[in-house]
């Protein structure tokens, strides 16, 4: 579990609608509780998140300088990024490539045309990179099978 992580880059996915009580005043709420779950493999780390409020780039990089320097076996979850821009989709895309990603499991807030997005320039295939639907898995040695829908 990836405890608090922090925000290195801008990866703004929140509302902004939101806001806590801080010894500073009212701020806007950025979900600083949100966590990921990291899974050591001997082929490299899986990266598994709920909303993704802390940003994907900036949740990987944490995992990797918490746990090892390792490529990205697989990242799963929700991204909040069904409002991201081309350019920070293409950014997105290009940190997840230089990671050395090689499965994307895209789902809820992540945001279909994002996912396509990422696919595309990341250099991943239909099968490395889907839409997660209920009851898509991935698993260490077959990989992602999205089921029907996402296929």
């Amino acid at each position: 579990i990836t405890g608090s992580i922090p925000r290195i880059h801008p990866e703004k996915n929140a509302s902004g609608l939101g806001k806590m009580k801080t010894p500073e005043g009212i701020l806007e709420d950025n979900i600083p509780e949100e966590i990921s779950l990291v899974i050591d493999t001997d082929d490299g780390l899986v990266v598994v998140s709920g909303c993704g409020h802390a940003g994907v780039i900036n949740t990987i990089e944490h995992a990797r300088k918490s746990v090892r320097t390792a490529p990205i076996l697989a990242v799963i979850g929700g991204f909040h990024l069904f409002e991201a821009t081309d350019k920070t989709l293409d950014w997105t895309a290009t940190k997840l490539k230089e990671f050395g990603t090689k499965n994307f499991i895209g789902a809820h807030c992540t945001g279909l045309e994002a996912v396509y997005r990422i696919r595309q320039k990341a250099g991943l295939s239909r099968k490395s990179c889907v839409v997660g639907a209920v009851g898509a898995t991935f698993s260490l040695d077959k990989g992602i099978n999205p089921l029907y829908l996402a296929k």
